[in-house]
């Protein structure tokens, strides 16, 4: 697992240090892609445009997603990931701020594998990477 892409799609600078410092606390030697809006996770996740050379853009095991994203939100975003059937077995873990009870609500029939609040504890990003373990 330790060769496989993890994508980050978040457009706040501070949350994207904060968590390559937990991946790195966590000791998680995982390549990491980030990328600041919907618009391009769509483009990268599609193989589109300057994301078509898999060698050098892999398509991720995981995804972790803000819900506020511009030009196309997370639940955007992640409602076109569930209908791609390319897609399927992509694990997708919401990132976020919002603890409100709609958007855990959304988040769960759109089949996120885990609702995390920012910032996440590293401990909670460890035992998620174990958990995906076969």
């Amino acid at each position: 697992m330790a060769k496989e892409t993890i994508l980050l799609v978040e457009d706040n600078n501070d949350d994207i240090v904060i968590f390559r410092r937990i991946l790195k606390k966590a000791n998680i030697a995982n390549p990491l892609t980030v990328l600041n809006d919907g618009k391009q996770a769509i483009d990268y996740l599609s193989g589109a445009g300057r994301y078509s050379d898999r060698a050098l853009h892999p398509l991720p095991f995981l995804v972790f997603l803000d819900i506020k994203l511009p030009c196309v939100d997370g639940f955007e975003l992640l409602h076109w990931i569930r209908t791609r059937p390319e897609l399927v077995g992509l694990i997708v873990v919401l990132l976020t701020s919002s603890d409100e009870d709609r958007d855990r609500r959304q988040a769960n029939e759109l089949a996120v594998r885990h609702y995390l609040l920012k910032p996440p504890k590293a401990e909670q990003i460890i035992d998620l990477l174990k958990s995906l373990k076969p």
